[in-house]
């Protein structure tokens, strides 16, 4: 393989290349030497002929006898259309943003060391799905390729399947317990991997890691369960801003969402159900008790028919209190719109708080700590747009891969702050993958005090990925028979 980059005038990266670094951390207390690995690898036609080559960033422990016994964390972020960018540099690995202790960007910008990361346990790769990061698409001929060979649910998971064996085979990975995880869409793209990696590459997992996963069954429908379900969230933010009534407010997070979200399943969703035919008493008695789990305001709770958007929360919540919006991704973050009416904020103030700290990092990092030279553009938001929904399955691929794999066990980690892919979506699709119920002791779910990236917050980079690091420990299946 070639390993040297193009320099100079040209932005196009080469089809397949491998630059690799030495360094060391300190991980938990241990110091140790690893390697990093960035570079570029083909994803192939039906005719073995090179159609896009995908960037990723491989890292491994140096030193390590017992490689076979050695699990790779696969990571994905999610969009659809977004770089790994977020996981890799803030996340599990070995280096993350320099930012303050909840999350928020710090000048001079740059890097640090990651005393968290779950390196000292696994070899991680983080992928970049075609364009994104520096991944890109081959012209054959002079033509583009055929969008529709990725921009899609299916054709996404069927072409990073394929890729995924190419990269396990290239670096002897084919023994070692293997790990998937996503954020966001990523969770969507796991869930369909882990069966499109076991029936069309035949390669099995031990574990799927799904963080602030995107349930599309639910997000993209409307009705009783999809409108009913984001209240538990609401409840979460109006707490932290110190706006829920006092007999809520008083009480620590964890104890009151339980009561969020019982009176959702059992009385909200189905006063839902009844849409206009129900009782105007009951309707009268439901507001009261939104208003009371959300911190919003009864009358407005009722202009709604009992059904308020997300993005009305975000504009509104704190419209009486200090004029501030809060954050979609992570509502702990404030911002400032040109008037205090309206029904959604004018920019997601989280969103441009992370890009302040994230752009310049990976460029800074990558070229500069891991000495991958290139003009080509990054794309933290790459453009993958129509992507095609249809035929999503993923739910179901889900269940189907752990039924027929006894190995296969599913974390799921949330930010109790997340306004966008909530916790208590993330909650719902994990009680829906199995309707038997007969795998549910196979499925574990973590929250945490912050948003979409939870990991952003100090305390919850140490906690996430202890519960990672403990999840890969409880499931390598050392001598043990996948039968059941």
């Amino acid at each position: 393989m070639a390993t040297v980059l193009a320099v100079g005038q040209s932005r196009e990266l080469p089809i397949d290349t491998i630059i690799t670094t030495q360094h060391t951390a300190t991980i938990n207390g241990s110091t140790f030497s690893y390697t990093a690995q960035t570079g570029t690898q083909p994803v192939w036609d039906e005719n073995a002929k090179p159609i896009a080559s995908l960037h990723y960033t491989y890292y491994t422990r140096n030193n390590i006898k017992d490689t076979a016994a050695r699990p790779l964390l696969i990571s994905f972020n999610g969009g659809p259309g977004s770089g790994s960018v977020w996981m890799h540099l803030a996340y599990t690995g070995p280096k993350v943003l320099k930012i303050d202790n909840e999350g928020y960007p710090v000048q001079p910008y740059g890097v640090s060391e990651n005393p968290y990361s779950v390196l000292d346990i696994a070899d991680i790769v983080y992928v970049n799905p075609v364009n994104t990061g520096y991944s890109r698409t081959i012209p054959v001929s002079g033509k583009e390729i055929d969008r529709e060979k990725f921009f899609g649910i299916n054709a996404d998971i069927k072409y990073l399947a394929e890729w995924l064996n190419t990269f396990v085979t290239r670096n002897n990975k084919w023994r070692s317990p293997k790990y998937i995880i996503g954020e966001s869409y990523g969770g969507t793209r796991v869930m369909g991997l882990s069966l499109a990696l076991q029936n069309q590459q035949w390669m099995y997992l031990n574990g799927v890691i799904m963080v602030s996963p995107a349930d599309y069954k639910v997000i993209r429908n409307s009705g009783p369960v999809a409108e009913a379900i984001n209240l538990p969230y609401y409840t979460a933010a109006a707490w932290h801003h110190k706006v829920l009534p006092p007999a809520l407010q008083s009480k620590d997070l964890l104890e009151i969402l339980p009561e969020s979200e019982a009176y959702t399943i059992d009385r909200l969703i189905p006063a839902l159900a009844k849409g206009g035919f129900l009782d105007a008493t009951e309707k009268d008695a439901i507001a009261d008790k939104m208003a009371y789990y959300s911190g919003l305001n009864k009358k407005d709770i009722l202009d709604h028919n009992l059904v308020v958007p997300t993005s009305f929360f975000w504009k509104n919540l704190l419209k009486d209190k200090s004029g501030y919006t809060v954050g979609r991704l992570d509502s702990r973050y404030l911002g400032i719109d040109k008037q205090l009416a309206g029904m959604k904020p004018d920019y997601n103030s989280e969103l441009t708080s992370w890009l302040h700290s994230f752009t310049p990092a990976i460029n800074y990092y990558l070229q500069e700590e891991l000495n991958f030279k290139t003009d080509v553009k990054y794309n933290l938001f790459g453009p993958v747009h129509p992507w095609n929904n249809e035929n999503d399955t993923t739910r179901d691929d889900l269940r189907q891969a752990m039924a027929q794999n006894p190995y296969l066990n599913v974390l799921i980690q949330s930010g109790y702050y997340d306004g966008a892919t909530t916790y208590f979506n993330a909650k719902y699709t994990m009680w829906q993958v199995d309707p038997s119920g007969r795998m549910k002791d196979r499925f574990s779910f973590k929250g945490y005090r912050s948003g979409h990236m939870m990991y952003l917050r100090r305390e919850d980079l140490k906690n996430a990925n202890n519960d990672i690091r403990d999840f890969i420990k409880r499931t390598i299946a050392t001598d043990k028979s996948a039968k059941y």
